[in-house]
């Protein structure tokens, strides 16, 4: 899930005064080239796009993505709240665990991708608390329909102003976090959460625990930490107290963390077929054309579940598909027609080059009929069609569970 420049479009200039998290110092220190991006001062990159891109797929990288919307759903109704207004079923998310899901208008279209995070110890008389982080772009939408929706017993916070998000990404970033803080992060599954003290106690006691209160006090002493990320590599993402963020990111790159910008963002989740808030969906496609199915659970009533399960009936008349250019000179953007024969059948939403694969990849809708798969397929490039081939998502394959 969320944003990036860099095979992005180059964010359009903004009049308004650009919001800056709490590592902007830090990104100047190591000079990074910084852009507004959704109402942010962001680094798009340090050097090299490329160098930090690889730095993730090889060792690990630091991303400041303290930008995104950070939401705290407290409350004995939130888990109803969150299922009526998202495609999970938040009432079966249990303490600690994570959850991908969309929130859609009546239409069924997508109105923005989050992650929800149930962080109460689920016992006692504390009610039910998540952790709720929408894309930059949307945070203030979303706090602001969960706030309209929700029932006099729960609250909806944002808490931007106090916490920040580190991003530690890539088959190091286990190993990274657990030699520097003392942490025991190899029972953490996938898409699992847990609060983590500050302190180097013994890792059989810093095994990550869970709190009823969603920021406590906010973080003062512990670190939440959650097994996440946007680059399709063992990652951890860290919400910390704003104000420890700076020393937080400071020790990460003096143990060897390279520190990487929303360009490397951009480039890593493209390899994996991950979405981007506003180009691959921008309330126009459903999660069915979008191919994302798995994340949409049907067993219990929300917001846009009618116009998808009429879909899901008649079928769709567009869906979202991989592309490689044979062309390896050639890179494909946002906006680009895609062809079948010389009839156009879709608009190229994602394009660049992939580091890993050295070549131009694409994520586009395409008409179903004719179906892609069986015609020969280009990407109009500056009026020149350049061939290219359905591949199945993602580009680059995911790691065996076993290097995870």
């Amino acid at each position: 899930m969320t944003e990036a420049p860099g095979v992005l479009e180059t964010p359009a200039p903004q009049a308004v005064a650009l919001r800056r998290t709490p590592l902007y110092a830090f990104h100047l220190r190591h000079h990074a080239l910084m852009v507004p991006f959704a109402g942010w001062e962001m680094p798009l990159h340090y050097g090299s796009i490329v160098d930090e891109h690889r730095a993730v797929r090889s060792s690990v990288g630091l991303f400041d993505v303290s930008h995104m919307g950070i939401l705290s759903v407290r409350g004995a109704s939130a888990p109803a709240l969150l299922s009526r207004r998202t495609t999970a079923n938040a009432s079966n998310i249990v303490p600690g665990q994570c959850r991908y899901t969309f929130l859609l208008d009546a239409a069924g279209a997508i109105v923005d991708d989050l992650i929800l995070t149930r962080v109460d110890k689920g016992q006692g008389e504390a009610p039910p608390g998540f952790v709720v982080v929408p894309n930059a772009a949307r945070a203030g939408k979303i706090r602001d329909l969960l706030h309209e929706h929700r029932r006099p017993d729960t609250e909806v916070e944002s808490h931007n102003d106090e916490v920040a998000i580190l991003a530690v990404q890539g088959p190091e970033s286990r190993a990274t976090l657990e030699r520097l803080f003392g942490w025991s992060l190899r029972g953490l599954a996938p898409f699992h959460a847990g609060y983590f003290r500050w302190t180097r106690e013994s890792p059989a006691e810093n095994a990550g625990v869970l709190e009823d209160d969603p920021f406590p006090h906010p973080l003062q002493e512990h670190a939440l930490v959650s097994r996440t990320g946007y680059t399709g590599e063992l990652g951890f993402e860290l919400f910390v107290r704003g104000a420890a963020a700076d020393d937080i990111a400071e020790r990460l790159v003096a143990s060897g963390t390279r520190p990487c910008g929303l360009g490397a963002r951009d480039t890593l989740r493209l390899e994996k077929g991950y979405l981007l808030s506003g180009q691959d969906f921008h309330e126009d496609r459903t999660p069915l054309e979008a191919g994302q199915d798995r994340f949409v659970e049907f067993d219990h009533p929300f917001v846009g579940r009618d116009a998808l399960s009429k879909q899901k009936e008649t079928g769709v008349a567009v869906r979202l598909v991989g592309l490689t250019l044979t062309d390896p000179a050639a890179i494909p953007r946002h906006g680009q027609a895609i062809l079948s024969g010389s009839q156009p059948v879709g608009r190229v939403t994602s394009g660049g080059f992939s580091p890993t694969l050295q070549r131009g990849i694409a994520l586009g809708y395409v008409t179903t009929h004719p179906a892609p798969d069986s015609a020969p397929m280009a990407i109009d490039i500056r009026g020149r069609p350049v061939a290219a081939t359905v591949v199945p998502l993602p580009f680059v394959p995911n790691r065996p569970p076993h290097l995870k």
